[in-house]
């Protein structure tokens, strides 16, 4: 990864670019390097922020989805950030619903990736087979259309973070967390441009779980990539970022009609 990493107090994060914030948020295994393809493309218009979010380090008693959209407040708070477009990755995008539901006026728009919220199958539940690097691979694999994507380097990453007895106990409060929190009554409520980018062959967050967002979201668009999985900004990013580029520029088409 070739993005430079700031710290700021408690707060680890990406800062590329100017003009308006469009905020990034990663999974529940994601790392900063999920969304390189993102920022490659969109730092020369606008100004790309990734916080790192404490997944594997925060309080067991705040490891949870509300608990990340309080980090995520205070980050927020924190860099005096306004008028979001706000992007989730799965556990991120269940984050990102979370927060724009608590602080609609700091959301410009949405845009939500693999997220949870609704139903996921989720890696993070258990690990009956800890230690098992296969095992790991294998699920690892399961994430991507193109087992592939998962290169040697993030199987590694996973199997260590799976190895640690602290970070374990965190992914699996966290998932458990996401799991119960169900959104579907809520999101009803959130009225901001919203945009659907799902892969045709995600089975983490299944092509269902993309209809019904869209089905309960009145003001959401939906965006299919075929021959893609559970990430796919990392799986097909140019497919990805022209979806979101055509919707950025439709939405602040939009903003200025009278």
């Amino acid at each position: 990864m070739n993005l430079q990493v700031k710290q700021e107090g408690e707060f680890q994060y990406i800062d590329e670019g100017e003009g308006e914030v469009l905020l990034l948020l990663h999974g529940l295994f994601g790392a900063l390097s999920n969304w390189q393809g993102v920022v490659d493309y969109f730092s020369k218009q606008y100004r790309v922020i990734i916080p790192l979010m404490p997944i594997y380090e925060m309080a067991l008693h705040k490891a949870g989805v509300p608990g990340l959209a309080s980090f995520i407040e205070d980050f927020v708070k924190l860099k005096n950030l306004s008028d979001l477009t706000l992007l989730g990755n799965s556990l991120g995008g269940h984050v990102a619903l979370v927060y724009t539901l608590k602080n609609p006026a700091k959301v410009k728009r949405l845009v939500l990736t693999g997220s949870s919220g609704l139903f996921e199958d989720s890696m993070g539940g258990s690990f009956p087979k800890r230690g098992n690097y296969d095992y790991v691979k294998e699920r690892t694999e399961y994430t991507f259309y193109n087992p592939q994507t998962a290169t040697k380097e993030l199987v590694d990453e996973v199997f260590d973070i799976t190895n640690s007895n602290s970070k374990c106990l965190r992914i699996i409060a966290i998932a458990k967390s996401a799991q119960r929190h169900n959104m579907a009554k809520d999101i009803t409520n959130i009225k901001v441009p919203t945009l659907l980018i799902w892969g045709l062959n995600d089975t983490i967050t299944p092509p269902l779980v993309a209809h019904e967002f869209n089905r309960l979201m009145e003001n959401s668009d939906l965006y299919f990539i075929d021959k893609c999985g559970h990430a796919p900004m990392m799986e097909h990013p140019e497919r990805f970022n022209s979806i979101l580029d055509k919707f950025l520029a439709k939405t602040a088409v939009r903003e200025t009609t009278p």
